[in-house]
Protein backbone atom coordinates (compact mmCIF):
# COMPACT_ATOMS: atom_id res chain seq x y z
CA UNK A 1 0.00 0.00 0.00
CA UNK A 2 2.60 2.20 0.97
CA UNK A 3 4.76 1.25 -2.40
CA UNK A 4 1.60 2.34 -4.56
CA UNK A 5 1.26 5.55 -2.31
CA UNK A 6 4.45 6.36 -3.41
CA UNK A 7 4.53 5.42 -7.02
CA UNK A 8 1.09 8.12 -7.17
CA UNK A 9 3.54 10.85 -5.34
CA UNK A 10 6.37 10.09 -7.61
CA UNK A 11 4.01 10.30 -10.64
CA UNK A 12 2.62 14.03 -10.08
CA UNK A 13 5.81 15.46 -9.05
CA UNK A 14 6.65 14.36 -12.32
CA UNK A 15 4.05 15.45 -13.87
CA UNK A 16 4.51 18.80 -12.11
CA UNK A 17 1.41 18.55 -9.57
CA UNK A 18 3.29 19.16 -6.82
CA UNK A 19 0.06 19.24 -3.83
CA UNK A 20 -0.76 15.66 -5.47
CA UNK A 21 2.28 14.42 -4.28
CA UNK A 22 2.30 16.12 -1.27
CA UNK A 23 -0.65 14.43 -0.51
CA UNK A 24 0.14 10.85 -2.18
CA UNK A 25 3.71 10.85 -0.15
CA UNK A 26 2.14 11.92 3.29
CA UNK A 27 -0.57 8.83 2.66
CA UNK A 28 2.65 6.64 2.16
CA UNK A 29 4.22 8.12 5.62
CA UNK A 30 1.29 7.29 7.48
CA UNK A 31 1.50 3.73 6.15
CA UNK A 32 5.23 3.46 6.79
CA UNK A 33 6.40 5.81 8.94
CA UNK A 34 9.80 5.09 9.42
CA UNK A 35 10.66 5.08 5.42
CA UNK A 36 13.08 7.77 4.88
CA UNK A 37 12.40 8.14 1.12
CA UNK A 38 9.48 9.08 1.67
CA UNK A 39 10.02 11.95 3.67
CA UNK A 40 12.75 12.64 0.93
CA UNK A 41 10.34 13.24 -1.59
CA UNK A 42 7.86 14.99 -0.05
CA UNK A 43 10.88 17.51 1.08
CA UNK A 44 11.06 17.73 -2.68
CA UNK A 45 8.16 18.34 -3.39
CA UNK A 46 7.33 20.88 -0.76
CA UNK A 47 10.56 22.76 -2.37
CA UNK A 48 8.87 22.68 -5.50
CA UNK A 49 5.73 24.58 -4.00
CA UNK A 50 8.41 26.89 -2.54
CA UNK A 51 7.41 25.88 1.33
CA UNK A 52 10.60 25.63 2.54
CA UNK A 53 9.80 25.44 6.05
CA UNK A 54 8.29 22.24 5.39
CA UNK A 55 10.29 21.08 3.11
CA UNK A 56 13.28 21.88 5.81
CA UNK A 57 11.14 19.64 8.45
CA UNK A 58 11.01 16.61 6.25
CA UNK A 59 14.45 17.07 5.35
CA UNK A 60 15.41 16.74 9.04
CA UNK A 61 13.12 13.95 9.40
CA UNK A 62 15.16 12.23 6.55
CA UNK A 63 17.99 12.36 8.22
CA UNK A 64 17.39 11.66 11.74
CA UNK A 65 15.73 8.03 10.10
CA UNK A 66 18.44 7.48 8.17
CA UNK A 67 21.78 9.54 9.28
CA UNK A 68 24.31 7.76 6.38
CA UNK A 69 22.12 8.25 3.23
CA UNK A 70 23.80 11.61 1.65
CA UNK A 71 20.58 12.27 -0.31
CA UNK A 72 18.93 13.33 2.60
CA UNK A 73 21.50 15.95 3.47
CA UNK A 74 21.30 17.36 -0.26
CA UNK A 75 17.82 17.44 0.69
CA UNK A 76 18.82 19.19 3.86
CA UNK A 77 20.94 21.80 2.11
CA UNK A 78 18.64 22.50 -0.67
CA UNK A 79 15.41 23.48 1.99
CA UNK A 80 17.85 26.00 3.90
CA UNK A 81 18.82 27.61 0.62
CA UNK A 82 15.19 28.32 0.03
CA UNK A 83 14.99 29.98 3.37
CA UNK A 84 18.78 31.62 3.03
CA UNK A 85 20.05 29.99 5.72
CA UNK A 86 23.29 29.88 3.39
CA UNK A 87 25.61 29.20 6.32
CA UNK A 88 23.11 26.09 7.94
CA UNK A 89 23.15 24.73 3.96
CA UNK A 90 26.83 24.77 3.76
CA UNK A 91 27.40 23.05 6.81
CA UNK A 92 24.70 20.39 5.70
CA UNK A 93 25.92 19.82 2.31
CA UNK A 94 29.58 19.13 3.50
CA UNK A 95 28.08 16.68 6.17
CA UNK A 96 26.86 14.65 2.98
CA UNK A 97 29.92 14.87 1.22
CA UNK A 98 31.61 13.26 4.31
CA UNK A 99 29.28 9.90 3.52
CA UNK A 100 29.93 10.07 0.00
CA UNK A 101 32.44 12.20 -1.15
CA UNK A 102 31.89 11.75 -5.09
CA UNK A 103 28.55 13.06 -4.49
CA UNK A 104 28.22 15.08 -7.88
CA UNK A 105 24.74 16.33 -5.94
CA UNK A 106 26.33 17.77 -3.11
CA UNK A 107 29.49 18.84 -4.81
CA UNK A 108 27.20 21.18 -6.92
CA UNK A 109 24.85 21.98 -3.94
CA UNK A 110 27.67 23.46 -2.16
CA UNK A 111 28.80 25.65 -4.86
CA UNK A 112 25.67 26.78 -5.16
CA UNK A 113 25.29 27.75 -1.05
CA UNK A 114 28.98 29.34 -1.42
CA UNK A 115 27.97 31.48 -4.33
CA UNK A 116 24.91 32.70 -2.59
CA UNK A 117 26.24 33.25 0.80
CA UNK A 118 28.85 35.41 -1.01
CA UNK A 119 26.39 37.14 -2.62
CA UNK A 120 24.57 37.65 0.55
CA UNK A 121 27.39 39.23 2.60
CA UNK A 122 28.60 41.63 -0.46
CA UNK A 123 24.85 43.07 -1.70
CA UNK A 124 24.61 45.44 1.21
CA UNK A 125 21.92 47.94 0.08
CA UNK A 126 22.11 51.91 1.83
CA UNK A 127 18.92 53.17 3.74
CA UNK A 128 16.61 55.56 1.81
CA UNK A 129 17.85 59.23 3.62
CA UNK A 130 13.51 59.40 3.25
CA UNK A 131 12.27 57.12 4.51
CA UNK A 132 12.00 58.96 8.08
CA UNK A 133 10.77 62.23 6.61
CA UNK A 134 7.54 60.79 4.90
CA UNK A 135 7.00 58.10 7.82
CA UNK A 136 4.07 57.58 10.23
CA UNK A 137 1.67 60.04 11.24
CA UNK A 138 3.55 62.89 12.28
CA UNK A 139 3.76 63.85 8.08
CA UNK A 140 0.12 64.69 8.34
CA UNK A 141 0.61 66.43 11.15
CA UNK A 142 2.87 68.71 10.21
CA UNK A 143 1.64 69.24 6.23
CA UNK A 144 -1.94 70.07 8.21
CA UNK A 145 -0.67 72.64 10.88
CA UNK A 146 1.69 74.59 7.70
CA UNK A 147 -1.14 77.27 5.69
CA UNK A 148 0.35 76.64 2.27
CA UNK A 149 0.34 72.95 2.55
CA UNK A 150 -2.64 72.39 4.58
CA UNK A 151 -4.61 73.42 1.37
CA UNK A 152 -3.06 71.86 -0.84
CA UNK A 153 -4.23 68.55 0.96
CA UNK A 154 -7.62 68.95 -0.30
CA UNK A 155 -6.59 68.13 -3.71
CA UNK A 156 -6.91 64.28 -4.28
CA UNK A 157 -3.80 64.05 -6.45
CA UNK A 158 -1.96 66.01 -4.15
CA UNK A 159 -2.94 63.62 -0.77
CA UNK A 160 -2.39 60.61 -3.14
CA UNK A 161 1.30 61.28 -4.10
CA UNK A 162 1.87 61.75 -0.37
CA UNK A 163 0.34 58.62 0.35
CA UNK A 164 2.06 56.68 -2.54
CA UNK A 165 5.53 58.37 -0.48
CA UNK A 166 4.54 56.96 2.38
CA UNK A 167 4.38 54.00 1.40
CA UNK A 168 7.53 54.06 -1.06
CA UNK A 169 9.87 56.73 -0.07
CA UNK A 170 11.88 55.91 -2.89
CA UNK A 171 9.85 56.80 -5.58
CA UNK A 172 10.36 60.47 -4.69
CA UNK A 173 12.28 61.36 -8.11
CA UNK A 174 9.35 60.41 -9.70
CA UNK A 175 6.96 63.74 -8.05
CA UNK A 176 10.18 65.95 -7.78
CA UNK A 177 9.15 67.99 -10.55
CA UNK A 178 5.52 68.47 -8.52
CA UNK A 179 6.13 72.24 -7.42
CA UNK A 180 3.79 70.93 -4.23
CA UNK A 181 5.86 67.83 -3.69
CA UNK A 182 8.48 70.32 -3.54
CA UNK A 183 6.71 72.83 -1.12
CA UNK A 184 5.99 69.77 1.04
CA UNK A 185 9.08 68.42 1.28
CA UNK A 186 10.21 71.74 2.78
CA UNK A 187 7.79 71.55 5.50
CA UNK A 188 8.73 68.17 6.23
CA UNK A 189 12.26 69.07 6.13
CA UNK A 190 11.50 72.62 8.08
CA UNK A 191 13.44 74.45 4.95
CA UNK A 192 12.47 76.73 2.55
CA UNK A 193 12.82 75.86 -0.66
CA UNK A 194 12.36 78.48 -3.52
CA UNK A 195 9.36 76.85 -6.06
CA UNK A 196 9.21 77.71 -9.83
CA UNK A 197 7.09 81.21 -10.70
CA UNK A 198 3.88 81.52 -12.31
CA UNK A 199 5.95 80.75 -15.82
CA UNK A 200 6.95 77.96 -13.92
CA UNK A 201 10.98 78.50 -14.42
CA UNK A 202 13.06 78.95 -11.61
CA UNK A 203 15.38 82.32 -11.67
CA UNK A 204 18.10 82.97 -13.52
CA UNK A 205 20.45 80.62 -11.43
CA UNK A 206 18.21 77.63 -11.58
CA UNK A 207 19.05 76.86 -7.82
CA UNK A 208 17.08 76.87 -4.73
CA UNK A 209 17.71 78.78 -1.99
CA UNK A 210 17.39 77.48 1.15
CA UNK A 211 17.39 79.19 4.91
CA UNK A 212 16.55 78.06 8.14
CA UNK A 213 13.40 79.42 9.74
CA UNK A 214 14.85 79.30 12.75
CA UNK A 215 18.37 80.72 14.11
CA UNK A 216 21.06 79.41 14.75
CA UNK A 217 22.05 78.87 11.22
CA UNK A 218 23.15 75.19 10.58
CA UNK A 219 26.94 74.63 9.40
CA UNK A 220 27.49 74.71 5.20
CA UNK A 221 28.48 71.21 5.81
CA UNK A 222 25.08 70.11 7.05
CA UNK A 223 23.13 72.63 4.51
CA UNK A 224 25.07 71.14 1.82
CA UNK A 225 23.52 67.38 2.67
CA UNK A 226 20.17 68.23 2.52
CA UNK A 227 20.46 69.67 -0.20
CA UNK A 228 21.89 66.61 -1.59
CA UNK A 229 18.56 64.88 -0.13
CA UNK A 230 16.25 67.19 -0.90
CA UNK A 231 17.18 66.75 -4.64
CA UNK A 232 18.85 63.29 -4.89
CA UNK A 233 20.68 62.48 -8.60
CA UNK A 234 18.07 60.32 -10.54
CA UNK A 235 19.51 56.37 -10.70
CA UNK A 236 20.31 55.57 -13.82
CA UNK A 237 18.24 53.50 -16.13
CA UNK A 238 19.33 49.72 -16.81
CA UNK A 239 20.70 49.52 -20.23
CA UNK A 240 18.96 46.64 -22.13
CA UNK A 241 20.85 43.62 -22.05
CA UNK A 242 22.22 42.44 -25.21
CA UNK A 243 22.97 39.09 -26.83
CA UNK A 244 26.42 37.81 -26.84
CA UNK A 245 27.53 36.00 -30.13
CA UNK A 246 28.18 32.87 -27.86
CA UNK A 247 24.98 32.51 -26.79
CA UNK A 248 23.32 33.21 -29.87
CA UNK A 249 25.56 30.68 -31.60
CA UNK A 250 24.67 27.98 -28.30
CA UNK A 251 21.09 28.83 -28.55
CA UNK A 252 21.50 27.79 -32.58
CA UNK A 253 23.06 24.40 -31.81
CA UNK A 254 20.75 23.19 -29.62
CA UNK A 255 17.71 24.40 -31.83
CA UNK A 256 20.24 22.10 -34.67
CA UNK A 257 20.36 19.62 -32.28
CA UNK A 258 16.59 18.92 -31.47
CA UNK A 259 15.94 18.69 -35.32
CA UNK A 260 18.74 15.94 -35.58
CA UNK A 261 17.22 14.21 -32.45
CA UNK A 262 13.42 14.47 -34.26
CA UNK A 263 15.14 12.95 -37.75
CA UNK A 264 16.62 10.65 -35.81
CA UNK A 265 13.65 9.35 -34.09
CA UNK A 266 11.26 9.45 -36.79
CA UNK A 267 14.13 7.10 -38.42
CA UNK A 268 14.09 4.83 -35.50
CA UNK A 269 10.68 4.01 -36.32
CA UNK A 270 11.36 3.36 -39.49
CA UNK A 271 13.86 0.57 -38.12
CA UNK A 272 16.41 2.31 -40.10
CA UNK A 273 18.73 2.09 -37.01
CA UNK A 274 22.09 3.38 -38.73
CA UNK A 275 20.65 6.84 -40.02
CA UNK A 276 18.96 7.05 -36.76
CA UNK A 277 22.62 6.62 -34.61
CA UNK A 278 23.95 9.30 -37.24
CA UNK A 279 21.15 11.86 -36.34
CA UNK A 280 21.78 11.23 -32.17
CA UNK A 281 25.49 11.51 -33.04
CA UNK A 282 25.39 14.59 -34.43
CA UNK A 283 23.01 15.77 -31.73
CA UNK A 284 25.22 14.78 -29.27
CA UNK A 285 27.84 16.89 -31.19
CA UNK A 286 25.85 19.67 -31.04
CA UNK A 287 24.89 19.43 -27.22
CA UNK A 288 25.83 18.01 -24.53
CA UNK A 289 23.71 18.96 -21.88
CA UNK A 290 20.65 16.89 -23.04
CA UNK A 291 21.64 13.29 -22.47
CA UNK A 292 18.49 12.23 -23.87
CA UNK A 293 20.58 11.74 -27.33
CA UNK A 294 22.45 9.20 -25.43
CA UNK A 295 19.74 7.39 -24.09
CA UNK A 296 18.46 7.25 -27.51
CA UNK A 297 21.34 6.35 -29.48
CA UNK A 298 21.56 3.46 -26.48
CA UNK A 299 18.01 2.20 -27.53
CA UNK A 300 19.14 2.18 -31.12
CA UNK A 301 22.13 0.04 -30.47
CA UNK A 302 19.67 -1.94 -27.84
CA UNK A 303 17.55 -3.11 -30.97
CA UNK A 304 20.75 -3.65 -32.96
CA UNK A 305 22.07 -6.12 -30.78
CA UNK A 306 25.16 -3.76 -30.11
CA UNK A 307 25.03 -4.45 -26.42
CA UNK A 308 28.28 -3.41 -25.10
CA UNK A 309 27.78 0.55 -27.06
CA UNK A 310 24.40 0.50 -25.55
CA UNK A 311 26.00 -0.15 -21.68
CA UNK A 312 28.67 2.62 -22.99
CA UNK A 313 26.36 5.06 -24.31
CA UNK A 314 24.14 4.24 -20.50
CA UNK A 315 27.11 4.52 -18.58
CA UNK A 316 28.08 8.19 -20.27
CA UNK A 317 24.36 8.87 -19.91
CA UNK A 318 24.57 8.87 -15.95
CA UNK A 319 27.83 10.37 -15.30
CA UNK A 320 26.84 13.26 -17.26
CA UNK A 321 23.25 13.69 -16.14
CA UNK A 322 24.85 13.46 -12.72
CA UNK A 323 26.90 15.96 -13.28
CA UNK A 324 24.38 18.61 -15.19
CA UNK A 325 21.93 17.59 -11.95
CA UNK A 326 19.31 16.33 -15.19
CA UNK A 327 16.20 14.41 -14.06
CA UNK A 328 16.14 11.58 -11.72
CA UNK A 329 13.52 10.07 -14.31
CA UNK A 330 16.22 10.54 -17.18
CA UNK A 331 19.13 9.01 -14.83
CA UNK A 332 16.67 5.83 -14.24
CA UNK A 333 15.92 5.21 -17.81
CA UNK A 334 19.53 4.75 -18.84
CA UNK A 335 19.91 2.34 -15.60
CA UNK A 336 17.28 0.04 -17.22
CA UNK A 337 18.33 0.62 -20.58
CA UNK A 338 21.54 -0.55 -19.07
CA UNK A 339 19.97 -3.27 -17.44
CA UNK A 340 18.25 -4.80 -20.40
CA UNK A 341 20.99 -4.79 -22.21
CA UNK A 342 22.62 -7.26 -19.36
CA UNK A 343 19.99 -9.43 -19.49
CA UNK A 344 20.33 -9.53 -23.72
CA UNK A 345 23.77 -10.77 -22.95
CA UNK A 346 23.36 -12.84 -19.62
CA UNK A 347 24.52 -16.67 -20.62
CA UNK A 348 24.43 -18.05 -16.71
CA UNK A 349 22.52 -17.32 -13.52
CA UNK A 350 25.81 -15.09 -12.48
CA UNK A 351 25.20 -12.86 -15.51
CA UNK A 352 22.09 -12.02 -13.92
CA UNK A 353 23.51 -9.95 -11.19
CA UNK A 354 24.71 -6.83 -12.71
CA UNK A 355 21.51 -6.80 -14.90
CA UNK A 356 19.56 -6.98 -11.01
CA UNK A 357 21.65 -4.44 -9.94
CA UNK A 358 21.09 -1.71 -12.57
CA UNK A 359 17.61 -2.25 -12.18
CA UNK A 360 17.44 -2.27 -8.41
CA UNK A 361 19.53 1.34 -9.62
CA UNK A 362 17.02 2.79 -11.62
CA UNK A 363 14.19 2.21 -9.26
CA UNK A 364 16.00 4.22 -6.56
CA UNK A 365 15.92 6.98 -8.97
CA UNK A 366 12.85 6.32 -9.93
CA UNK A 367 10.16 3.56 -9.27
CA UNK A 368 8.84 2.97 -12.78
CA UNK A 369 6.37 0.30 -13.13
CA UNK A 370 8.46 -1.34 -16.39
CA UNK A 371 11.39 -1.41 -14.73
CA UNK A 372 9.73 -3.16 -11.77
CA UNK A 373 8.67 -5.96 -14.11
CA UNK A 374 12.19 -6.08 -15.89
CA UNK A 375 13.70 -6.82 -12.09
CA UNK A 376 11.06 -9.29 -11.45
CA UNK A 377 11.60 -11.04 -14.86
CA UNK A 378 15.47 -10.76 -14.20
CA UNK A 379 15.00 -12.12 -10.78
CA UNK A 380 13.10 -15.37 -11.94
CA UNK A 381 15.33 -16.15 -15.18
CA UNK A 382 18.19 -16.04 -12.82
CA UNK A 383 16.43 -18.53 -10.60
CA UNK A 384 15.22 -20.83 -13.36
CA UNK A 385 18.77 -20.56 -14.86
CA UNK A 386 20.70 -21.85 -11.56
CA UNK A 387 17.73 -24.76 -11.36
CA UNK A 388 18.80 -25.22 -14.51
CA UNK A 389 22.40 -24.92 -13.82
CA UNK A 390 22.50 -27.53 -10.71
CA UNK A 391 19.59 -29.96 -12.79
CA UNK A 392 21.52 -33.22 -12.89
CA UNK A 393 19.39 -36.38 -13.03
CA UNK A 394 22.25 -38.72 -11.94
CA UNK A 395 23.02 -37.11 -9.23
CA UNK A 396 19.31 -36.68 -8.05
CA UNK A 397 19.13 -41.03 -8.22
CA UNK A 398 22.25 -41.52 -6.10
CA UNK A 399 20.27 -39.12 -3.54
CA UNK A 400 17.50 -40.87 -3.75
CA UNK A 401 19.31 -43.73 -3.10
CA UNK A 402 20.82 -42.58 0.00
CA UNK A 403 17.67 -41.43 1.07
CA UNK A 404 15.90 -44.58 0.65
CA UNK A 405 18.87 -46.22 2.98
CA UNK A 406 18.62 -43.74 5.32
CA UNK A 407 14.60 -44.37 5.51
CA UNK A 408 15.37 -48.12 6.30
CA UNK A 409 17.16 -47.20 9.08
CA UNK A 410 14.51 -44.73 10.46
CA UNK A 411 16.74 -42.14 10.27
CA UNK A 412 14.13 -40.06 8.46
CA UNK A 413 15.09 -36.27 9.35
CA UNK A 414 18.52 -37.46 7.33
CA UNK A 415 16.67 -38.93 4.75
CA UNK A 416 14.64 -35.81 4.21
CA UNK A 417 17.60 -34.13 3.55
CA UNK A 418 18.44 -36.60 0.62
CA UNK A 419 15.36 -36.35 -0.84
CA UNK A 420 15.20 -32.48 -0.57
CA UNK A 421 18.77 -32.27 -2.38
CA UNK A 422 17.52 -35.01 -4.95
CA UNK A 423 14.47 -32.90 -5.73
CA UNK A 424 16.76 -30.15 -6.48
CA UNK A 425 18.87 -31.97 -8.78
CA UNK A 426 15.43 -33.06 -10.49
CA UNK A 427 12.53 -31.75 -9.44
CA UNK A 428 10.50 -34.13 -12.37
CA UNK A 429 10.79 -36.97 -10.36
CA UNK A 430 7.49 -38.12 -8.77
CA UNK A 431 9.01 -40.89 -6.71
CA UNK A 432 11.13 -38.52 -4.66
CA UNK A 433 8.18 -36.65 -3.77
CA UNK A 434 6.30 -39.92 -3.02
CA UNK A 435 9.26 -40.92 -0.84
CA UNK A 436 9.66 -38.25 1.19
CA UNK A 437 5.73 -37.74 2.25
CA UNK A 438 6.24 -40.94 3.30
CA UNK A 439 9.25 -39.88 5.96
CA UNK A 440 6.57 -36.81 6.51
CA UNK A 441 4.49 -38.83 7.74
CA UNK A 442 6.79 -41.02 10.26
CA UNK A 443 7.67 -38.04 11.62
CA UNK A 444 3.81 -36.85 11.82
CA UNK A 445 4.30 -33.98 9.63
CA UNK A 446 0.90 -34.31 7.68
CA UNK A 447 0.43 -31.01 6.14
CA UNK A 448 3.64 -31.04 4.57
CA UNK A 449 3.90 -34.62 3.81
CA UNK A 450 0.21 -34.28 2.05
CA UNK A 451 1.43 -31.42 0.20
CA UNK A 452 4.48 -33.61 -1.53
CA UNK A 453 1.74 -36.08 -2.34
CA UNK A 454 0.21 -34.21 -3.94
CA UNK A 455 2.71 -33.21 -6.14
CA UNK A 456 3.51 -36.40 -6.63
CA UNK A 457 0.04 -36.89 -8.15
CA UNK A 458 0.39 -33.56 -10.02
CA UNK A 459 3.60 -34.85 -11.95
CA UNK A 460 2.77 -38.70 -12.91
CA UNK A 461 -1.55 -39.10 -12.10
CA UNK A 462 -0.86 -42.72 -13.24
CA UNK A 463 1.49 -43.49 -10.27
CA UNK A 464 -0.44 -44.71 -7.78
CA UNK A 465 1.77 -45.14 -4.47
CA UNK A 466 0.77 -40.82 -4.95
CA UNK A 467 -2.43 -41.96 -3.95
CA UNK A 468 -1.83 -44.20 -0.99
CA UNK A 469 0.97 -41.85 0.04
CA UNK A 470 -2.04 -38.88 0.28
CA UNK A 471 -5.29 -41.81 1.35
CA UNK A 472 -3.22 -42.69 4.38
CA UNK A 473 -2.54 -39.07 5.32
CA UNK A 474 -5.75 -38.07 5.18
CA UNK A 475 -6.95 -41.16 6.71
CA UNK A 476 -4.57 -39.88 9.93
CA UNK A 477 -5.79 -36.88 9.83
CA UNK A 478 -9.77 -38.90 10.29
CA UNK A 479 -10.77 -36.97 7.26
CA UNK A 480 -12.55 -40.52 6.17
CA UNK A 481 -14.33 -39.02 3.25
CA UNK A 482 -11.60 -37.22 1.39
CA UNK A 483 -9.22 -40.37 2.07
CA UNK A 484 -12.17 -42.87 0.90
CA UNK A 485 -11.85 -40.08 -2.83
CA UNK A 486 -8.59 -40.50 -3.27
CA UNK A 487 -8.05 -44.15 -3.20
CA UNK A 488 -11.15 -44.54 -5.37
CA UNK A 489 -9.11 -42.10 -7.47
CA UNK A 490 -6.10 -44.24 -7.52
CA UNK A 491 -7.99 -47.37 -7.80
CA UNK A 492 -9.30 -46.14 -11.39
CA UNK A 493 -5.25 -45.88 -12.47
CA UNK A 494 -4.87 -49.67 -10.91
CA UNK A 495 -8.21 -51.31 -10.19
CA UNK A 496 -6.77 -54.22 -8.45
CA UNK A 497 -3.85 -52.43 -6.27
CA UNK A 498 -3.96 -53.99 -3.04
CA UNK A 499 -3.27 -50.84 -0.80
CA UNK A 500 -5.71 -48.84 -2.27
CA UNK A 501 -8.40 -51.57 -1.87
CA UNK A 502 -7.35 -52.10 1.79
CA UNK A 503 -7.58 -48.12 2.17
CA UNK A 504 -10.99 -48.17 0.96
CA UNK A 505 -11.81 -50.91 3.50
CA UNK A 506 -10.79 -48.66 6.14
CA UNK A 507 -12.23 -45.65 5.34
CA UNK A 508 -15.96 -47.25 5.02
CA UNK A 509 -15.08 -49.00 8.16
CA UNK A 510 -14.56 -46.04 9.72
CA UNK A 511 -17.85 -43.92 8.00
CA UNK A 512 -20.02 -47.35 9.23
CA UNK A 513 -18.63 -47.01 12.36
CA UNK A 514 -20.23 -43.40 12.95
CA UNK A 515 -23.44 -44.00 10.82
CA UNK A 516 -23.78 -46.70 13.66
CA UNK A 517 -23.21 -44.47 16.57
CA UNK A 518 -20.11 -46.68 17.57
CA UNK A 519 -17.90 -43.48 18.37
CA UNK A 520 -17.13 -43.18 21.67
CA UNK A 521 -18.64 -39.62 22.88
CA UNK A 522 -14.75 -38.05 23.32
CA UNK A 523 -14.83 -39.56 19.31
CA UNK A 524 -17.62 -38.33 18.29
CA UNK A 525 -16.74 -34.70 19.93
CA UNK A 526 -13.33 -34.68 17.62
CA UNK A 527 -14.96 -35.84 14.64
CA UNK A 528 -17.98 -33.04 15.01
CA UNK A 529 -14.93 -30.39 15.87
CA UNK A 530 -13.46 -31.22 12.74
CA UNK A 531 -16.51 -31.61 10.42
CA UNK A 532 -17.85 -28.08 11.44
CA UNK A 533 -14.21 -26.76 10.63
CA UNK A 534 -14.78 -28.23 6.90
CA UNK A 535 -16.63 -25.64 4.34
CA UNK A 536 -17.96 -28.48 2.95
CA UNK A 537 -20.36 -29.21 5.87
CA UNK A 538 -20.66 -25.50 6.55
CA UNK A 539 -22.20 -24.95 3.08
CA UNK A 540 -24.59 -28.14 3.75
CA UNK A 541 -25.44 -27.03 6.99
CA UNK A 542 -26.25 -23.69 5.54
CA UNK A 543 -28.37 -24.87 2.49
CA UNK A 544 -32.43 -24.34 3.32
CA UNK A 545 -33.21 -27.45 1.42
CA UNK A 546 -31.30 -29.20 3.76
CA UNK A 547 -32.35 -27.43 6.94
CA UNK A 548 -35.94 -28.44 6.00
CA UNK A 549 -34.74 -32.39 4.97
CA UNK A 550 -32.38 -32.83 8.19
CA UNK A 551 -35.67 -31.50 10.15
CA UNK A 552 -37.82 -33.68 8.12
CA UNK A 553 -35.19 -36.89 9.15
CA UNK A 554 -36.34 -35.53 12.62
CA UNK A 555 -39.84 -34.98 12.65
CA UNK A 556 -41.81 -36.62 9.69
CA UNK A 557 -40.09 -39.85 8.80
CA UNK A 558 -42.64 -40.73 6.02
CA UNK A 559 -41.46 -37.39 4.25
CA UNK A 560 -37.82 -38.07 4.72
CA UNK A 561 -38.13 -41.48 2.86
CA UNK A 562 -38.65 -39.37 -0.67
CA UNK A 563 -35.60 -37.27 0.15
CA UNK A 564 -33.34 -40.03 0.32
CA UNK A 565 -34.26 -41.38 -2.91
CA UNK A 566 -32.08 -37.95 -3.92
CA UNK A 567 -28.92 -39.10 -5.05
CA UNK A 568 -27.61 -35.34 -4.62
CA UNK A 569 -29.28 -35.38 -0.99
CA UNK A 570 -28.10 -38.67 -0.44
CA UNK A 571 -24.44 -37.86 -0.80
CA UNK A 572 -24.80 -34.48 1.44
CA UNK A 573 -26.34 -36.86 4.40
CA UNK A 574 -23.48 -39.16 3.80
CA UNK A 575 -21.24 -36.84 4.24
CA UNK A 576 -22.64 -34.95 7.51
CA UNK A 577 -22.81 -38.59 8.72
CA UNK A 578 -19.23 -39.17 7.90
CA UNK A 579 -18.17 -35.50 9.96
CA UNK A 580 -20.37 -37.19 13.00
CA UNK A 581 -23.04 -34.46 12.65
CA UNK A 582 -26.01 -36.63 11.41
CA UNK A 583 -26.42 -40.03 13.22
CA UNK A 584 -28.31 -43.00 11.33
CA UNK A 585 -30.52 -45.49 14.38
Amino acid sequence: MADEAKAKGNSAFQSGDYAAAVKHFTDAINLSPTNHVLYSNRSAAYASLQQFHEALEDAKKTVEIKPDWAKGYSRLGSAQIGLKQYEASIASYKKGLEIDPNNDALKSGLSDAEEKSRAASSSYQQPNPFADVFAGPEMWAKLTADPGTRALLQQPDFKSMMQDLQRNPSSLNLYLKDPRVMQALGVLLNVKIKTPDASGAFDAANEMEMEMESPPRPPAAEVEKKKREVVPEPEPEPEPMEVTDDLKEKKERKEKALKEKEAGNAAYKKKDFDTAIDHYTKALELDDEDISYLTNRAAVYLEMGKYDECIKDCDKAVERGRELRADYKMISRALTRKGSALVKMAKCSKDYLPAIEAFQKALTEHRNPDTLKRLNDAEKAKKDLEQKEYFDPKLADEEREKGNECFKQMKYPEAIKHYTEALRRNPGDPRVYSNRAACYTKLAALPEGLKDAEKCIELDPTFTKGYTRKGAIQFFMKEYDKALETYQEGLKQDPQNQELLDGVRSCIGQINKASRGDLTPDELKERQERGFQDPEVQSILSDPVMQQVLRDLQENPKASHGHMKNPMVMQKIQKLISAGIVQMK
